[in-house]
């Protein structure tokens, strides 16, 4: 019975930070598009600097609001008791680091690992988007300078 309630939580898990991520991937395009519009010079240098740090901290806080997520689900179904261990241990499972100083128990191993496949995935979306939004700005300053 525990491990259909751990798959359970699990799949519940993914489909949390799925959600979040999709929508918080959503909103970081409309305010890179946004500024891009409100930005009449698309050739500045400054431009492209914000768009590109705010996009890669938009990102990041993301990924950290997914991990406190995880950090506050072992905390609330007892697998870890401390906040520092429960962080620790899912930033090193979110990014697949997986030191192996710091386990789970048996009834609940199974949801680190899934948290370490949720992680690579969710890094990766990530990486993909930023990509695009970098190679979108620089097409952009590419166009504008080939119409001057």
């Amino acid at each position: 019975m525990q491990l259909f309630i751990e798959l359970f939580i699990s799949t519940m898990m993914v489909g949390v930070t799925v959600l979040i991520h999709l929508g918080r991937i959503a909103l970081l395009l409309i305010v890179v598009r946004k500024h891009r519009q409100q930005s009449p010079d698309h050739r500045a240098m400054r431009h492209e600097a914000i768009a590109t740090v705010g996009a890669a901290g938009g990102l990041f806080v993301l990924h950290i609001v997914e991990i406190w997520l995880y950090a506050g689900l072992y905390l609330a179904i007892g697998a870890i008791t401390r906040l520092d261990a429960a962080l620790y241990f899912s930033v090193s499972s979110y990014t697949t680091v997986g030191y192996g100083d710091f386990v789970l128990g048996e009834d609940w191993r199974l949801l680190g690992a899934i948290e370490s496949a949720n992680g690579i995935i969710l890094l990766g979306w990530s990486t993909a988007f930023f990509v695009s939004i970098v190679g979108r700005i620089r097409w952009i300053e590419a166009e504008v300078r080939e119409f001057d």
